[in-house]
């Protein structure tokens, strides 16, 4: 080893799902929209002035700010928007969770939580999950630094009920508590509603996937004025031009078309339940999903198995050999043609 990999930061890294390229594939493995953008994203794409591409972008993202607080009925000010909800919260993980006590997050989550602890050298600890796939909220009364946790969770699709979420905030005055609501416009209650009873709530939402933009990189927050204003202090420490252009624009006209947004995510929800009780006649067992996937797993072919066949003929879906999932698959909830395919191919091999 070279000295000077002495002072390199380690960390193992986070491991996205694959992103194949290849022709007629089915892809249900990253949770993304099966639909395109609202209509108004693509205007706004072919109308799109490139030379002003020469100049720096609105480092406070202004335009997008705006168009958000006012869909929320929030303040421009109690709204943060960075490059993908990854971005946010890793932002507020560098913000908030500076203290020596562990911050808690469920121990079957999303697996990117872990690695912003270890990057930003944050002591953490796993809370589990019930044999229900559930969170408890008397487990996050021990004393801790902060807590974040999605709602629904990712990967099990599992949605807490709003007094639940509400009894881990109360209980825990003293720490910034994240809502990691990714997944919250396919089912469930947002927590942003609490906002105006806690100071230390922090909502986190994306554009990625109920508005089908994951490949332009919008997530953004809401909390209280001074929450926001020190992640702005950070953000603008870090990098003041961090959204682009483009990003910023048709990510506002996205949020203006309130109904081509719920008729989509309508769709999604529709299939989900259908595939339910498809994959149910096949011998499949799973939690009540509220997310756009479905986490599940067969009682006589193992979840490796499964995953391999599937990918073999090109329908990827999600696996990870670890504790506790190393027998669930997440598939992601397509369009019904993509999913009358899957259910095909499985009736076939299970027959097999």
């Amino acid at each position: 080893m070279g000295k000077w990999e002495e002072n390199v930061r380690r960390c193992v890294p986070y491991v996205a799902g694959e992103q194949p390229d290849r022709k007629n594939m089915i892809k249900l493995n990253t949770n993304e929209c099966p639909y395109p953008p609202a209509p108004g994203v693509e205007r706004a794409r072919r109308e799109m002035d490139t030379d002003s591409f020469r100049l720096y972008p609105n480092p406070d993202v202004k335009p997008l700010v705006e168009a958000l607080a006012e869909y929320y009925h929030v303040k421009p000010s109690q709204v943060f928007v960075g490059v993908g909800s990854d971005d946010v919260i890793s932002m507020a993980f560098m913000t908030f969770f500076n203290g020596t006590k562990p911050i808690l997050f469920p121990d079957v989550t999303y697996s990117f939580y872990d690695v912003w602890a270890d990057v930003y050298r944050i002591p953490y600890r796993t809370v589990p999950l019930d044999e229900n796939w559930r969170i408890r909220p008397e487990d996050y009364r021990q004393e801790n630094g902060g807590i974040i946790f999605p709602n629904p969770n990712a990967p099990t699709g599992v949605y807490e009920p709003l007094d639940k979420v509400e009894e881990i905030i109360r209980s825990n005055p003293d720490v910034v508590v994240m809502v990691d609501e990714a997944y919250i416009d396919f089912g469930g209650e947002s927590a942003l509603p609490l906002l105006e009873k806690y100071e230390n709530l922090l909502v986190v939402q994306t554009f990625s996937k109920s508005r089908a933009m994951a490949g332009m990189r919008i997530g953004y927050c809401i909390g209280n004025e001074k929450l926001i204003g020190y992640l702005n202090d950070v953000r603008f420490s870090v990098n003041s031009y961090t959204m682009n252009r483009p990003a910023q624009i048709l990510g506002v006209e996205a949020v203006k078309d309130d109904a081509y947004f719920k008729a989509t995510t309508a769709k999604i929800i529709a299939t989900r339940e259908r595939v339910k009780g498809e994959l149910k006649k096949l011998g499949f067992t799973f939690p009540d999903s509220k997310a756009n996937f479905i986490f599940a797993s067969h009682a006589a072919k193992p979840a490796k198995e499964i995953f391999q066949a599937l990918r073999n003929a090109d329908i990827f879906v999600r696996y990870w050999d670890k504790p506790r999932i190393n027998n669930s698959l997440r598939i992601t909830v397509g369009t019904d043609e993509e999913m009358d395919k899957l259910i095909e191919f499985l009736k076939n091999y299970l027959a097999e």
